[in-house]
């Protein structure tokens, strides 16, 4: 009775930190792990005890038991419980208009472009990338291709 009720102990267990892996805490395969160890401990101790016949038995149950608990626990939406329910609402600025921004237009570097950052166009402060090299702040930049959503900018010489 006692080896009975650890082959069933292990693989729930096993079963439950699976859950764990797939549901809440996904990426961190230290519960993944566990989890086939205790499902393979449970398969492996009732062969060990039971023989091949009922080992084949528990291993089959367990894999059921596995799925089951698995489609179970998604159809439930056990798993909303744990989700995070925010919406992202920020916005990118966008340079679509022709009239903001134009090739040619000259600015200064807000922060360092390395090669991403920002610069000031026009009175407008927009996301650019450095065409060439890495840009320092307070440079001035010269606008070489606009994009929709960055500007593309080139160091001036001073």
């Amino acid at each position: 009775m006692g080896t009975t009720f650890a082959v069933i102990m292990l693989i729930v267990i096993g079963v439950i930190l699976l859950l764990l892996e797939f549901l809440v805490i996904p990426g961190t395969t230290i519960a993944a792990i566990g989890g086939v160890l205790f499902i393979g401990a449970g398969i492996y101790l009732s062969y060990e005890t039971f023989g091949s016949e009922t080992g084949n038995y528990v291993l089959l149950g367990a894999i059921v038991f596995l799925f089951l608990s698995v489609f179970w626990a998604l159809r439930w939406g056990t798993w909303r419980k744990f989700m995070l329910n925010e919406n992202v609402d920020g916005v990118v600025s966008q340079t679509e208009s022709e009239d903001e921004v134009k090739v040619g237009d000259e600015g200064i570097c807000i922060s360092r472009l390395n090669p991403m950052g920002r610069v000031r166009v026009n009175g407008k402060s927009y996301e650019a990338r450095s065409y060439e090299a890495y840009v320092n702040e307070r440079t001035r930049i010269k606008v070489v291709k606009v994009e929709s959503n960055k500007l593309i900018v080139k160091q001036l010489n001073s």
